[in-house]
């Protein structure tokens, strides 16, 4: 292809990409065309990788700083956000018992009582690891996306097929993803990212902040330039009070 023609390809499909991004193309547009983002596509269908090493509190700071470097820096998108878009608390074809009682049963520090069908928990004990409260009734407690899903849509997630925003709501697979936490916790944060908002127990902001960035990692979701400003200059203070 010569030259001039190739340069008018890019600016073409450079204009479209800016005009999906600002919602003035239906998202998807760019990749309808002919041979275009298979790369891109093939990423919105494909599993997570596997996920980073919950270390709980041994954070192997160097390795975090390298994940942390490897994610896009790209201003948010903060249209289109759709709950019902993310179905979350889904029950598998294999138990009745769906993804929000399933992480009541694993964060427990004590056997959860479930209910007479085992589709439901009753009681357990579950200490919140952002105000350090403990707990035993299920309905004070809330689960919550540690990256939460109006953040996923904005960093990414717009462009994920529904099976993927599901994988995403209901991940299982990785501790970090969700986690159980007090009702009240939970609200404060909202959809808010670290720089608006971090735990009120102070020895968890590094744990925290080490599984935000996992997270976004993992799922490849992006930073916009104060969320990576702040979340930088967070891991740097952790890393230095480690020493």
């Amino acid at each position: 292809m010569p030259l001039g023609w190739l340069l008018a390809v890019l600016a073409v499909l450079g204009a479209l990409a800016l005009a999906e991004r600002l919602d003035l193309l239906p998202a998807g547009t760019l990749d309808g065309l002919p041979g275009i983002k298979e790369t891109s596509r093939t990423a919105r269908h494909a599993p997570p990788p596997r996920p980073l090493p919950h270390t709980g509190q041994a954070i192997d700071y160097a390795r975090l700083q390298s994940v942390l470097d490897g994610i896009r820096v790209e201003p948010e998108r903060s249209r289109g956000y759709q709950r019902e878009d993310w179905p979350h608390w889904l029950a598998s074809d294999k138990s009745c018992l769906n993804t929000r009682e399933q992480v009541l049963i694993r964060d427990s520090t004590v056997p959860a009582r479930l209910s007479a069908n085992g589709c439901g928990v009753l009681a357990g004990r579950w200490l919140d690891p952002y105000t350090g409260e403990t707990f035993t009734d299920p309905k004070e407690v809330d689960v919550d996306h540690r990256v939460p899903l109006q953040e996923a849509h904005n960093s990414g997630g717009f462009e994920w097929s529904r099976e993927r925003r599901a994988a995403f709501a209901n991940d299982l697979t990785d501790p970090q993803t969700l986690v159980a936490v007090s009702r009240e916790a939970n609200r404060a944060k909202g959809s808010k990212g670290p720089e608006e908002w971090l735990p009120p127990k102070r020895d968890e902001i590094c744990p925290y902040v080490a599984s935000w960035i996992g997270v976004k990692a993992r799922w490849g979701l992006t930073m916009d330039e104060r969320e990576r400003v702040t979340v930088g200059n967070i891991l740097a203070e952790c890393r230095s009070l480690a020493r």
